[in-house]
């Protein structure tokens, strides 16, 4: 399996770590006889806190969606394009073929004809109207933003036009504008300056501006984690940030690794996050990701430090007294070392840790 897709560390996991730690500190049912497997140890109180239950898996901090800008217009050399890693926002240029510049307008719709006052009614005429209104071409509101193109449209476009030194006929061709769903930021020229830019060629791909993380979730645990869900990451040379799920796929994919075996399937999972220290520059890094997918609040807990392997099955942590109390663990949280129990101790009794 790649490493991409391995999952780091699992819920089982932390119960055999637990008892792991326990290996060379477990006392046997006669501790008096028990000298040569005693360590040195500290004591901590129990208290009632909080405990989430979390996994942990690979992921990439990058930017969300992908974008592939297409040449809808005649065919031309191809006279300049937004640089790899330039935002460019509604009414910015995108590129330039014959010196005519092809600009960004916001919208769902892809561009597929000219838009004047002959057109019939359509989604796209509405689009425009919202980017002729957002770029304030409609000063006196005259414009109603429908499918309908009015005079009002047209007078519009003009001054949309005048903006941007072109001829100011009230009609946008085909090819002078992209519709896409929101700002880009430019990734890739698909092609180069002073090449032939022909229709329905691919001239530029971007992304949108929206900073995520993203990982391939084994598909098993997809029922595990749902939007909204709190996260931490821990980004290289930033330490841990908080943020939660925004999406969690609903189709499972697989892939085959070099050898060309089969990967287990696994989903595609969406994070947010807050803004890391120096992370401005970072992308497609690779991080840890933290998911919590349970919480038990006000309930006693301990280090995972503090169990021990009672004779038979079962836990047991042992008293500052001396005395064995019998627990029965609840949710393990792996990122704060704590264990949520049950059993014969109460609020404030003390137990033994390995000393550090």
């Amino acid at each position: 399996m790649s490493a991409r897709r391995k999952v780091a560390v699992s819920l089982t996991g932390v119960v055999v770590a637990a008892g792991a730690l326990a290996t060379g500190y477990t006392v046997t049912a006669e501790p008096e006889a028990a000298g040569a497997t005693d360590v040195p140890t500290n004591t901590v109180a129990v208290e009632k806190g909080t405990v989430t239950q979390r996994f942990r898996i690979s992921g990439t901090y990058g930017f969300d969606g992908s974008y592939t800008v297409i040449h809808r217009g005649a065919a031309g050399i191809l006279t300049g394009a937004a640089e790899a890693g330039s935002t460019v926002r509604r009414g910015g240029v995108l590129y330039r073929v014959d010196g005519s510049p092809v600009r960004l307008l916001y919208g769902n719709v892809p561009a597929y004809r000219d838009l004047d006052s002959s057109v019939t009614d359509g989604d796209d005429v509405r689009q425009l109207e919202r980017n002729l209104r957002t770029l304030g071409m409609d000063p006196d509101g005259e414009m109603t933003v429908d499918r309908d193109f009015t005079a009002a449209t047209t007078a519009a476009v003009k001054r949309l036009q005048k903006k941007w030194k072109v001829t100011q006929n009230g009609r946008l061709t085909l090819g002078t504008v992209a519709f896409l769903a929101g700002e880009v930021r430019v990734t890739e020229a698909k092609i180069g300056v002073g090449a032939s830019a022909g229709p329905d060629q691919p001239v530029l791909t971007g992304t949108t501006t929206r900073r995520v993380v993203t990982a391939d979730l084994a598909a098993e645990k997809q029922n595990q984690i749902r939007a909204g869900d709190e996260v931490s990451v821990t980004v290289p040379g930033a330490g841990t940030v908080d943020g939660e799920v925004l999406e969690v796929g609903k189709v499972a994919t697989s892939a085959t690794d070099d050898n060309g075996n089969q990967e287990p399937a696994t989903v595609r999972v969406v994070m947010r996050i807050g803004a890391p220290k120096g992370g401005a520059t970072l992308d497609q890094a690779s991080v840890q990701i933290n998911l919590a997918t349970a919480r038990h609040q006000d309930v006693l807990v301990v280090p995972m430090a503090a169990l021990l392997a009672a004779p038979g099955t079962g836990y047991r942590v042992r008293l500052a007294s001396g005395a064995y109390a019998d627990v029965k663990p609840g949710l393990y949280d792996d990122a704060s070392g704590l264990v949520e129990v049950t059993g014969d101790i109460s609020e404030g009794d003390r137990v033994e840790v390995p000393a550090t």
